[in-house]
């Protein structure tokens, strides 16, 4: 626990000295026609460590597996939802994610470790997805998903990264986005320290801007319905099946919510694929934009916003906080003016210019 808490994942693994960290209890969750022969490092993760397990069926031959571990009270967390994430994708679409197989704790006592174990899948993580297939099949998992009580949420806490999401169950979309994004900015307020003038502004895009652009939609006889979605979808978090050629998702971190807030990551700078204006017109053919629709891209600004805060609460001095803030300005003088505060500068709005990051990498996580 002590370890995990001072020391990132790329430092754990250095100590480790390559020596893929294995457990009984991850043995234990094999499916038990197989038998476990072997385990390495496998891949890069910045919040976990990542491994390719090797099985034996009873007849000799091998069966490879993932598996994942991750420490302390946030590992609990981000590998729970992970594998209850994956679960219910793998239950509604079996070819768009690896089988989940298993989730729990190592029995070794320090440092408290957990485990994700799925099936281990030989990808293309370099080619970007085709944009028709791809988002046919995200509409598709939209489209046919079913919250279990008809509201929006998650019976269990899912991640972002290693930052909790707050995803208790609301019949309003609008109170469950507001909950949500003030749920980010606590953290980063946390990682970052106060910021006034962000505070400021946050308060009226809560205040006014939500109930502006949501509220609507659950009004007029023809509201959202919930949707299954994955929760941090980027082009990081998607690879190509190397037998089939199909787009496969992992990482997933889900939620049911309106089906446009899985876009809104793809306007983020970590999103240099996704934000391609091919993606978005493609998804939206498959299932359109909800009404008011000459409000999806003040939509899809706003539910930016929970992508980049929640970026930027995992990595320090981040621009994209001050991208979450221009894009707040931009809706507060479109929808609610509020004197005294900053205006909108087009000259650093991603979507404008174009900007991008490479996720992790000035901050040395991966």
């Amino acid at each position: 626990m002590i370890m995990a808490q001072i020391l990132t994942i790329k430092q754990i693994l250095s100590n480790l000295n390559g020596v893929f960290p294995i457990d009984q209890a991850v043995i234990e969750a094999l499916p038990k026609e197989v038998t476990f022969d072997s385990v390495k490092t496998f891949g890069k993760s910045a919040w976990t460590i990542t491994g390719r397990l090797v099985g034996l069926e009873e007849d000799g031959t091998e069966r490879q597996f993932f598996v994942k571990v991750a420490y302390g009270e946030i590992g609990y967390i981000m590998l729970r939802g992970e594998y209850e994430s994956s679960k219910l994708i793998y239950e509604k679409q079996s070819d768009f994610i690896p089988e989940p197989f298993g989730f729990g704790k190592y029995y070794a006592a320090q440092p408290q470790t957990y485990f994700y174990l799925s099936e281990f899948v030989d990808m293309d993580i370099t080619t970007a997805p085709d944009p028709v297939k791809f988002t046919t099949r995200l509409a598709e998992m939209h489209r046919i998903s079913q919250s279990p009580n008809g509201k929006f949420g998650f019976p269990v806490q899912t991640c972002d990264g290693n930052r909790v999401h707050v995803v208790a169950w609301e019949e309003s979309w609008a109170t469950f986005y507001r909950n949500l994004l003030l749920g980010v900015c606590k953290l980063d307020f946390a990682r970052n320290g106060p910021w006034p003038e962000f505070e400021r502004v946050l308060d009226h895009v809560v205040s006014k801007i939500i109930p502006i652009l949501l509220e609507p939609l659950q009004e007029d006889g023809k509201p959202i319905k919930p949707c299954l979605i994955h929760g941090d979808l980027w082009e990081g978090n998607v690879g190509i099946r190397k037998e089939t050629g199909e787009t496969l998702l992992f990482d997933a971190g889900s939620y049911f919510a309106h089906n446009e807030m899985e876009l809104g990551h793809w306007r983020c700078e970590f999103s240099s694929v996704f934000r391609l204006e091919l993606y978005t017109s493609n998804y939206l053919k498959n299932y359109p934009a909800a009404e008011p629709a000459d409000q999806f891209d003040d939509r899809n600004r706003l539910y930016s916003l929970k992508g980049a805060i929640n970026y930027s609460a995992g990595h320090p001095r981040s621009p994209l906080r001050k991208t979450a803030y221009n894009n707040m300005l931009y809706l507060c003088e479109k929808y609610a003016p509020i004197d005294g505060v900053d205006k909108y500068d087009p000259r650093i709005d991603p979507s404008v210019t174009g900007e991008c990051i490479v996720p992790h990498l000035a901050e040395g996580l991966i």
